[in-house]
């Protein structure tokens, strides 16, 4: 009999690329797969090869509708899950509802955690930082199968509650090698992912005063984008930066394709941060796009695998347009071989095979 995967995450689905690729690698495995996400702030169409749903939420706020969500997700669960079942929980948003149904049933439960969820800025020194704590404290501790993005994620989890994680980057599909290095002119600096405190981007938008012949491209949204556009006016950079908006994940490695320099210049915005290795530097690797990076360890331990780019001295503006400065004179074509090589191992071909061992042992308990 096919083993039944349910996998859950406060998402509406559709951009968290994630969760595509794990659902997918199960699906394609053989595995009985359907996936449960939300409606929060939309939800697009979209068409996957298994059985998806999304629970309406009718909260106004992000606070009670996480109580809503999870209030559903339980219910929800007791109507789906049997004793065939593993349940697949995304981040700690969704895993209590996971971890109750798991005991409730005895069934196997694997939690992806993508982040330090307790840790990440939004809810630093914030009642809600107190409740995901006690989630992850009442929960992790207690887990039998655990997978993380990050090598330094998992040594913070074995620390603080004594599991740890099989690491499963989130590094794309492997593109063709055959990409085309294009000709631009101004050269393209490019930003992707969310526009959150602590990625760099006003630090790199100040940058732009001391770069000639480039222009700041901004892929992606969020809570700063305003900000970020007044200080974009503020500074009279309107020709040297644009904002792209939110982009589907197609379009956006077409976007990523043609950069002369992409960046991940993360500061220490807490624990999740300082540990991250951001879907970024890997989506550029793999559309052999060098990027300037900070010296976050994640970062720092693939530069001394690969020279993928330049780490910044800091995060002042001046030394922002060094780095950039040093990746375009170097050029793409001249950062080719180890990109090449870097994408050959930091990819999802490469990752799922790690994956599908964790549910393998799942699924060897039913």
């Amino acid at each position: 009999m096919k083993k039944k995967i349910i996998t859950s995450a406060f998402s509406n689905l559709y951009t968290d690329q994630r969760i595509e690729k794990v659902c997918h690698t199960l699906y394609r495995n053989g595995y009985d797969i359907e996936l449960i996400g939300n409606d929060w702030k939309g939800a697009k169409e979209m068409q996957r090869p298994y059985p998806f749903s999304r629970i309406h939420l009718i909260s106004k706020s992000l606070k009670t509708a996480y109580f809503e969500f999870n209030w559903k997700l339980y219910h929800e669960l007791i109507k789906k899950a049997d004793r065939n079942t593993i349940l697949h929980a995304n981040d700690v948003d969704a895993l209590y509802p996971n971890y109750l149904i798991a005991k409730k049933l005895n069934i196997p439960l694997v939690f992806d955690s993508h982040e330090i969820f307790s840790e990440m800025p939004a809810i630093q020194g914030k009642m809600s930082q107190k409740l995901w704590r006690y989630v992850e404290k009442t929960v992790i501790p207690d887990l039998k199968w655990m997978i993380t993005a990050s090598g330094s994620y998992a040594k913070w989890f074995q620390k603080s509650y004594g599991i740890l994680p099989v690491v499963v980057q989130n590094a794309p599909r492997r593109l063709d090698t055959s990409i085309d290095i294009p000709e631009n002119n101004p050269k393209i600096l490019l930003y992707q992912g969310a526009i959150n405190p602590f990625r760099g981007i006003d630090k790199v938008i100040m940058a732009m005063h001391h770069l000639e012949g480039v222009i700041l491209k901004i892929a992606g949204d969020g809570p700063r984008k305003q900000e970020f556009e007044a200080l974009v006016m503020k500074e009279n950079l309107q020709h040297k930066v644009q904002f792209l908006g939110k982009l589907m994940p197609e379009d956006l490695r077409n976007v990523t394709l043609t950069a002369d320099c992409g960046m991940s210049i993360e500061e220490n915005g807490g624990d999740s941060y300082l540990y991250s290795l951001p879907n970024k530097v890997l989506d550029c690797i793999q559309a052999r796009v060098p990027l300037i990076l900070s010296s976050l360890p994640e970062m720092q331990n693939i530069k001394s695998q690969f020279d993928v780019g330049e780490i910044i001295k800091d995060h002042q503006p001046e030394n922002i347009a060094a780095a950039v400065r040093q990746v375009l004179t170097k050029g793409r074509i001249n950062y080719k071989s180890e990109l090449e090589k870097a994408s050959r191992f930091l990819c999802w071909e490469n990752e799922e095979i790690k994956l599908l061992e964790v549910f393998q042992k799942a699924s060897d308990t039913l």
